[in-house]
């Protein structure tokens, strides 16, 4: 995106006039106004981005919890089901 210097500064004797160091510079700047503007842009959707993974991260969490609940449980019953095997077994 080019960005243009202030027209009014043109008139017909300095239409003639080769572009300036300061023209450059004008247009350079606003060059790189714009360009920040999109990085502004970026860093808002990158921040979109790191609240849905946190909110991922969480859930996550909640259903390996769960899960590692879950399977305590089962073990512990596993457990008290090979004790009382062993006690009708006669092995403990």
């Amino acid at each position: 995106m080019v960005a243009t210097t202030n027209p009014a500064r043109y008139t017909k004797s300095n239409m003639a006039k080769k572009m300036t160091i300061d023209d450059l510079a004008i247009i350079t700047a606003n060059g790189f106004k714009s360009v920040d503007k999109r990085f502004d842009e970026v860093d808002k959707r990158f921040s979109d981005v790191d609240k849905r993974f946190n909110e991922v991260d969480r859930r996550f969490d909640r259903i390996e919890n769960i899960l590692l609940r879950d399977h305590l449980n089962r073990i512990e019953r596993l457990e008290d089901t090979v004790l009382q095997l062993k006690v009708k077994a006669g092995i403990r």
